[in-house]
């Protein structure tokens, strides 16, 4: 039977590589984002093509609680289940804690972890009475570790990981599994193009920007790819992992090794 997965986020880097993933094993997907509509509909085209299953898009704004218990319920009418929901949007800002503007700790708090309550709320009775059921949160190393100026981000992510384990407590006798995937620094559109600003606001080279600032703490040296953590993703999806629940999986080139 085909699986539906609900992936938010999902118009751009991790989030679309999932959908990618997840549309080749020939899924139903409904990607999410904020973009035009242009753009929206470009990415649900490329998306569709892969699989066999359809591929959708829904304009839920994370922020939003309505919006978002909206998409599930629409999700569920057209497809008669959801299955799998990945709840990967997120987004960022820097800076020292006396001057963190009330507003982006509010939409990051908001994005980033109440949206993940808020989809899986709606999703999770329906999940248990099917007995099977996947929740997969993309947190962050961020949510396993800390660094300075991020207080709402870490902040969020580590409220993320709290929220996977209890679920996967309360799913564990229905079929319901609930795990974390930890990236470190993937190499997404959003951070080239913060490589070329650090570099510029640093006066130092691109390269240095890279080894120096950015992947400074992965052992490895390199960029986790989205691909990797959609290979990560998907096969949390399957029945093969279904003994593992309430887990945080790095991602992170040894970044939370250290």
């Amino acid at each position: 039977m085909t699986k539906t997965a609900i992936i938010t986020g999902s118009t751009s880097g991790i989030g679309l590589g999932i959908a990618k993933a997840f549309a080749k094993a020939d899924m139903n997907v409904v990607i999410n984002g904020l973009g035009s509509p242009e753009d929206n509909e470009a990415v649900r085209a490329e998306v569709d093509a892969l699989g066999k299953g359809e591929t959708l898009f829904h304009g839920a704004n994370m922020m939003e609680p309505d919006q978002i218990e909206e998409l599930v319920t629409s999700t569920e009418a057209k497809f008669g289940a959801v299955d799998i929901i990945v709840n990967n949007a997120g987004i960022q800002f820097v800076e020292k804690v006396e001057d963190f503007p009330v507003s982006k700790w509010d939409a990051i708090i908001a994005i980033n972890m109440s949206s993940t309550f808020h989809t899986t709320r709606a999703a999770f009775a329906g999940m248990k009475e099917r007995g099977f059921g996947r929740i997969i949160n993309v947190a962050s190393a961020h949510g396993l570790v800390a660094s300075p100026y991020k207080s709402a981000y870490v902040t969020a992510k580590h409220g993320v990981l709290g929220f996977t384990k209890t679920i996967a407590l309360e799913g564990a006798e229905f079929g319901v599994t609930a795990n974390s995937i930890c990236p470190g620094y993937v190499e997404t559109p959003l951070v080239t193009g913060q490589i070329a600003d650090t570099a510029k606001a640093r006066g130092i080279s691109e390269e240095e920007v890279i080894s120096n600032v950015i992947l400074k703490a992965q052992p490895t040296k390199q960029f986790v790819q989205t691909e990797q953590v959609a290979s990560l993703a998907l096969y949390l999806a399957s029945d093969a992992a279904a003994q593992i629940t309430g887990a945080a999986l790095p991602i992170d080139g040894g970044w939370t090794a250290q």
